[in-house]
């Protein structure tokens, strides 16, 4: 049964804030310690950390607009209303519905020199697994990818794909980020072995 949208834009957004204000946050490398020169960046996390993950790129990135990569499902209508509540903008999407559509999005936001925030093995899966697309945009415009690995103290973990995690309240997340320049990929098997590769690295992430 849908959330209705009182939940969804009212309830939820507020629920997330509180319990994001509540955790004792650690990370490790400061955003001011990674060199950006000033250029649009891609902030990544994995779909099961994302109650900490989108919270944290408005934190890192205060004065920046934050464009949330969200599919077009349901759960996505639902993600959509929250964190538009939550002051991020949104990008309506997904590799498989309107993927033409969401990189030309991203790619204007990340020209104007924003920060897109997404989770690169979403909305579906394969879990721990960066979409084609994403590292492909990345590598043609050379733009950074800061990867978020975001590890809880304490949590409840749900029997879904993603093992999604929700923190207890109160307890402590550690954060550590990874930049992530690209080489340009000649073909497609160059691609294809880097995302394998770099999803191998961040697996455990």
């Amino acid at each position: 049964m849908p959330l209705s949208p009182l939940i969804s834009r009212h309830i939820l957004p507020v629920a997330l804030k509180l319990l994001y204000a509540s955790l004792r946050i650690s990370v490790k490398q400061p955003i001011s310690a990674i060199p950006l020169l000033g250029k649009g960046t891609i902030f990544a996390f994995w779909h099961g950390k994302m109650v900490v993950g989108w919270l944290l790129a408005r934190k890192l990135f205060p004065s920046k607009k934050i464009s949330a990569v969200v599919s077009m499902s349901e759960d996505g209508r639902l993600l959509a209303d929250a964190l538009e509540r939550c002051g991020l903008a949104l990008i309506r999407g997904s590799s498989s519905k309107g993927g033409e559509m969401v990189k030309m999005a991203m790619q204007d936001v990340l020209e104007q020199k924003g920060i897109i925030a997404l989770t690169p093995d979403g909305p579906r899966g394969p879990i721990y697994q960066f979409k084609y697309g994403t590292l492909r945009l990345a590598s043609e415009k050379r733009y950074p990818i800061i990867f978020a690995e975001i590890n809880y103290a304490k949590t409840w973990r749900l029997c879904s794909w993603d093992r999604f995690e929700i923190p207890k309240p109160f307890s402590k997340a550690t954060v550590t980020l990874h930049r992530i320049d690209l080489p340009i990929f000649h073909t497609d098997g160059e691609l294809h072995q880097y995302t394998t590769t770099i999803s191998e690295r961040f697996s455990h992430a």
